[in-house]
């Protein structure tokens, strides 16, 4: 397993119509704040501040096509020439990490192609790299190391 420590972030949140929202820095929106949207929410402020990610590297929840089919990946690292290094693949902490969930983050990279992925339910975190072969990390590598 990948070791990763949360430090204490400050996030703006609301309540509007009896449900919670928090604003996510990336896309620049009140998002509803459902248990996977903690999770992505804590791995962005954990890039940004632990790992030193620029904002500007990381796309939040787009889409992409799979043999015809439409995807939406949870995040994806970038380098400063803009080829995708790294699919982030966020569940709720009360989701297991099973091999359905592998497979997902793994048919996300037939089209993608990175170098690492990181799989996590905020407790559980499993972050790998590809190149040679897949070797288990025991950190999530800063941006520096990913461009490496």
């Amino acid at each position: 397993m990948t070791e990763v420590t949360f430090g204490k972030y400050n996030f703006r949140t609301e309540e509007r119509h009896g449900k919670q929202f928090i604003f996510d820095e990336l896309r620049r929106k009140m998002v509803a704040l459902t248990p996977e949207e903690w999770v992505r929410q804590h791995i962005i402020h954990y890039l940004l501040t632990e790992k030193r990610y620029s904002k500007k590297l990381i796309a939040v929840e787009r889409g992409i096509e799979l043999n015809g089919l439409q995807k939406r990946f949870d995040l994806v690292l970038f380098d400063n020439t803009g080829t995708a290094r790294m699919i982030i693949e966020c569940k709720a902490p009360e989701e297991k990490l099973n091999e359905k969930v592998f497979q997902q983050i793994a048919t996300y990279n037939l089209s993608l192609n990175v170098d690492y992925l990181w799989v996590t339910n905020g407790e559980f975190n499993f972050c790998s790299k590809l190149k040679g072969g897949i070797e288990l990390l025991k950190e999530v590598p800063d941006y520096e190391q990913l461009r490496s």
